[in-house]
């Protein structure tokens, strides 16, 4: 299979059907990057889309973005978070390894905040629904400068 780049319309639902986004997607790479783990299978349901083509593609919340993970849930503590800080906000912490990882403030304590560590699509099995409005073969210079691959970006 040669990458594709790929413009294309997509409702992405959890499994009872309930919409959780629609999002417009432009230029995307696909290709199977073996290194990706989040939305591989996502990637491998668009191969040889082509254009005008309407794709239904289900993911497990293992193939999309993981299991919840109660351990991915830290305690922080609250001086050292903005004073306006509100509960379902996202915020960066720079770890103490240097990363600057992603949470959502999920409970207020005394002198302790907690923030969840998790995608807020873990534990969740999705569908997309793929509208392909247009499909052609991606270059070597594509393929090789590429951060907006669809197994790297996130959609949602």
């Amino acid at each position: 299979m040669n990458p594709q780049i790929i413009s294309f319309n997509c409702l992405l639902k959890n499994r009872a059907g309930k919409l959780i986004s629609a999002t417009y997607n432009r230029d995307v790479l696909n290709a199977i990057d073996a290194d990706d783990a989040q939305l591989i299978a996502l990637a491998q349901g668009l191969q040889n889309i082509k254009k005008g083509e309407k794709r239904k593609i289900s993911i497990s919340a293992e193939q999309a973005y993981g299991f919840y993970d109660p351990k991915k849930i830290i305690l922080y503590p609250t001086r050292k978070l903005p004073k306006d800080i509100r509960l379902g906000q996202s915020i960066k912490i720079l770890t103490k390894s240097g990363i600057i990882k992603n949470y959502v403030v999920s409970q207020f304590h005394n002198d302790l905040t907690s923030l969840d560590g998790n995608h807020p699509l873990a534990g969740q099995d999705l569908v997309f629904e793929i509208e392909a409005l247009d499909v052609r073969d991606a270059t070597d210079e594509e393929i090789e400068n590429s951060n907006n691959s669809v197994s790297k970006q996130i959609l949602h």
